[in-house]
């Protein structure tokens, strides 16, 4: 997924994470690219979804977090503060 996220999206981090124990059916996770730039949650979920329209059709449970890198870069500001 991170390969696919990196190549349709041109994301400069992900971090994708299995809540399901192993089983492969719930995930976190956590995107940055600079084609979320003006587009609203909603929008960034969609591209996402459309990017992994083959791999999110085999999961239970799909969370996206989606930031683009200025806001990414503030964020980790904040977590570090």
């Amino acid at each position: 997924m991170q390969n696919t996220l990196k190549e349709k999206l041109q994301a400069e981090y992900t971090s994708i994470e299995d809540l399901s124990g192993g089983c492969g059916q719930a995930f976190n996770a956590i995107i940055v690219s600079p084609q979320f730039e003006k587009k609203n949650t909603l929008a960034r979920h969609r591209l996402v979804n459309s990017a992994l329209k083959v791999e999110i059709a085999a999961i239970h449970a799909w969370t996206p977090k989606c930031f683009t890198p200025e806001e990414w870069q503030r964020k980790q500001s904040e977590a570090g503060a």
